[in-house]
């Protein structure tokens, strides 16, 4: 018998205000046309006043208790991604533990920038795995609109904000790519590339910062980074791309997603894309992803699905799973 970590809920929540390209055509010297071409967004969501990374976790979260069945006394643990925390200290994942009044088990952040969601999905099936938790909600969250230079037409059109959550609950399997559940991790990191993506500003320096990237650079690194880290996680599982049903990856830029995908050698019509409707929304993109795909009835059970993502240190990586 082998424990699988099984997806058993998911769920995600978008802020209200709905932000068109052409919203920028009013203070910055772009175009709808401009950022379509170059990156496939057309709309993104932005927090309002007041509204908190938080705030959009736990909206997400009950989401998925909902499609779960679930309440939050059956949860053991919280794990949120992200970059954008309300506060310094405590975690966000503590304040939506206590938003959901669950009093029991644990929860922490965790902070890989866009690849955050697969980093928390990578620790929760660890921790699942080893049999220090039967049941943890990963949940992606940003409210990047808070870090952008809205001076910077080649970044701020490019981000928005959202959070998206999923459950991994322990499940007995034969130990073969048949499971359903998470068959394979592969997680990387490069700090020696911090400078292509990063936040200039933060606690130590007594600063606030605002996201700055190397647009370029990113791409090169993304597409050949991205494609070798989903073929080593399709490698330890024994799964062939014949047998792959989905790719879900880091919205990005669809430029990023169909350049991975043709590297990959998958059609786009296996390729959930998102990227058009929500912008960039960092460690909330995959899991928003995933609840779409599901809702709109594509991803079914039994489907084998591959995510994959990028982002700031540079850190990266891919988790293959059966849902």
């Amino acid at each position: 018998m082998t424990i699988r970590a099984k997806v058993t809920g998911i769920g995600h929540y978008l802020p209200e205000h709905v932000v068109p390209n052409a919203e920028f055509e009013k203070t910055l010297d772009t175009s709808d046309e401009w950022i379509r071409s170059r990156s496939g967004i057309e709309r993104r969501h932005f927090a309002a006043e007041g509204e908190t990374t938080s705030d959009l976790a736990t909206n997400a979260a009950m989401a998925a208790l909902g499609d779960a069945g679930l309440t939050p006394a059956d949860l053991d643990g919280i794990v949120v991604a992200t970059s954008t925390p309300d506060l310094t200290f405590p975690s966000a994942a503590t304040m939506v533990q206590a938003r959901l009044g669950m009093e029991r088990g644990f929860a922490f952040d965790i902070q890989a920038v866009c690849a955050g969601f697969v980093y928390g999905l990578a620790n929760a099936n660890a921790l699942i795995v080893s049999g220090t938790a039967k049941r943890i909600m990963v949940i992606g969250a940003e409210t990047f609109s808070r870090i952008l230079d809205w001076n910077d037409r080649s970044t701020c059109v490019l981000f928005g904000d959202g959070a998206g959550a999923l459950i991994l609950e322990a499940s007995e399997g034969d130990g073969t790519k048949e499971d359903r559940g998470v068959l394979s991790v592969d997680i990387h990191s490069d700090g020696r590339f911090r400078d292509l993506l990063y936040v200039d500003g933060g606690v130590s320096t007594n600063s606030i910062g605002h996201l700055r990237m190397e647009g370029k650079e990113v791409f090169r690194h993304a597409v050949a980074k991205l494609a070798a880290t989903a073929t080593t996680a399709m490698e330890k599982a024994g799964v062939t791309t014949d047998e792959i049903d989905w790719i879900v990856p880091h919205q990005a830029n669809i430029r990023i997603i169909t350049g991975t995908a043709k590297k990959l050698g998958l059609p786009m019509e296996q390729v959930i894309v998102t990227v058009q409707d929500h912008g960039n929304t960092s460690a909330a993109s995959i899991p928003m992803a995933l609840s779409v795909g599901k809702a709109e009835g594509r991803i079914k059970p039994g489907d084998v699905v591959i995510t994959e993502a990028i982002g700031g240190g540079l850190a990266w990586g891919a988790v293959l799973l059966r849902w």
